[in-house]
């Protein structure tokens, strides 16, 4: 939480109960407050099959919301229309990936250059002590530098999509809600009478608000001829696919297979035009190597012990890690994890503290 020396103070509100409840604290406390939401899609385009428009985090009902309770607030309120920077930093990527055989979180590549980039632009052209978000992690400051934890709410612990945060933006950063479960919040947001106190909290990526994210990789990009194999690590052809994006490592609905063994995708060879799938043994991997490393503290000489999370609902594990060639990290887990997916983030931890993060190769 803020010192109790009166700041000026830009919230980054969402519409949700954690940002609207992040401001209304702040404000209660004294601070000069400053509402500001990102518009960062269009959701005219998306209608539900029944014709009703999707509601999801960061749409234009969201967008009300959060106009709403800065009324009742009666703070200062800016949309930021942040479109076009979405489009190329977040959705391009995110189509990218997936037409490349990898499966990409968008929600990092959000808070990275949208929030903690553009947004914290924003705010220090208003002369803003401090960008503050609703997010379920702490930001201490100890030995001389700035250190990302865990929120005290297990359940809801952000840090994983946090890992790109620098030592200067941390500088100008706080997240007040990181002492807090997400129970107290609540009840804070019933005690200030805020209109999104019962407000359920959206689970789907925002640009792709019915969860259907193949239609949304066709309408982006076209769906076309993209057939190509299905194949057993054996290498017997078992099958065909429509399209290597529509497949994740670990899948094993809707493979449309016969086989003596539940069979996984394993691997996707988009190169080659290929889903290559195998048994459940065929999904360990005993180790990993992260690319565009982000360290939180000095790079550590030589290999040394951690632990690693290498999604954001995974339980991190004990591993060895090391920085090697080519700014990379390789990982290595004391027992052999299911699920280790190209694209997707990889965060070191030591107890409960960040130290780095990247992407899985």
């Amino acid at each position: 939480m803020l010192t109790k020396e009166r700041k000026r103070v830009v919230v980054a509100m969402s519409g949700g109960v954690d940002s609207s409840v992040t401001a209304a604290l702040l404000k209660e406390r004294g601070h000069e407050v400053i509402g500001m939401t990102m518009q960062i899609w269009d959701y005219s385009r998306f209608e539900a099959p029944d014709g009703e428009t999707f509601g999801t985090c960061c749409s234009l009902d969201d967008v009300y919301d959060a106009r709403r309770v800065a009324e009742q607030l009666d703070i200062p309120f800016y949309v930021i229309n942040f479109e076009d920077a979405f489009q190329q930093a977040v959705i391009d990527p995110f189509c990218d990936a997936y037409f490349n055989g990898r499966t990409p979180n968008p929600c990092v590549l959000c808070n990275q250059i949208l929030k903690f980039e553009r947004l914290l632009r924003k705010a220090r052209e208003l002369q803003a002590d401090y960008l503050v978000t609703g997010h379920y992690a702490r930001i201490e400051f100890a030995d001389g530098r700035y250190r990302l934890r865990k929120g005290l709410d297990d359940s809801k612990d952000q840090s994983y999509f946090l890992f790109t945060l620098t030592q200067e933006q941390m500088a100008m950063v706080r997240f007040p809600l990181g002492d807090m479960t997400k129970q107290e919040v609540r009840e804070h947001a019933e005690r200030l009478g805020l209109r999104v106190a019962e407000k359920p909290e959206s689970q789907d990526i925002c640009f792709v608000p019915d969860g259907d994210y193949v239609r949304f990789l066709e309408e982006e990009r076209g769906a076309g001829r993209k057939d190509g194999d299905i194949v057993h690590v054996s290498g017997k052809v078992l099958g065909r696919h429509r399209g290597t994006y529509r497949y994740t490592i670990g899948q094993r609905r809707g493979l449309g297979l016969s086989w003596s063994e539940p069979l996984y995708v394993v691997a996707i060879d988009a190169e080659k035009n290929r889903v290559v799938v195998g048994e459940k043994r065929h999904l360990a991997a005993g180790e990993l190597h992260m690319e565009q490393v982000n360290w939180l503290i000095a790079p550590p000489v030589g290999a040394f012990r951690a632990a690693c999370r290498i999604r954001y609902r995974h339980r991190e594990v004990p591993a060895s890690v090391k920085a090697v060639d080519g700014g990379r990290v390789r990982v290595v887990f004391d027992q052999p994890q299911t699920g280790v997916t190209p694209g997707q983030a990889a965060v070191i931890y030591d107890g409960d503290e960040v130290i780095a993060g990247g992407w899985i190769a």
